[in-house]
């Protein structure tokens, strides 16, 4: 959930596009509501707002440089690499622990990271 003040912060930021109401309310459309998921999941990836804006900017681009793709692409490889290594030290931990604590654990994640376990389970069983 995203609070009104948050959502005036992201529009006044440029983050967020609106349209405004013969009373002069703002209307958000559907694509800025894709836009809000979008920056709520950026977010819950910590990523800093410049970045996340600059995400949006190239999501939406219809021209866009190859030095940009590949400074992109550059990016998300780093990203990746630091996931094998947070996944290697998550299965470390998932085998030190027992059957009861694996079922407690994959109660509390979601739907994604129920799958990412019972993953991780096979590889390491």
């Amino acid at each position: 959930m995203v609070s009104k003040r948050t959502i005036d912060y992201y529009t006044s930021i440029g983050l967020l596009t609106a349209e405004r109401s013969k009373a002069n309310y703002r209307i958000y459309t559907d694509e800025s509501l894709i836009d809000l998921k979008f920056i709520v999941d950026c977010k819950g990836l910590h990523y800093p707002l410049d970045e996340i804006k600059r995400k949006l900017e190239m999501k939406k681009a219809k021209n866009i440089r190859d030095s940009e793709v590949e400074q992109h692409i550059g990016v998300v490889t780093q990203q990746m690499k630091q996931l094998d290594t947070d996944l290697s030290v998550l299965i470390s931990l998932i085998e030190t622990l027992d059957e009861q604590q694996k079922e407690k654990l994959a109660k509390k994640l979601n739907l994604q990271g129920t799958l990412l376990m019972k993953s991780l389970l096979n590889l390491t069983s």
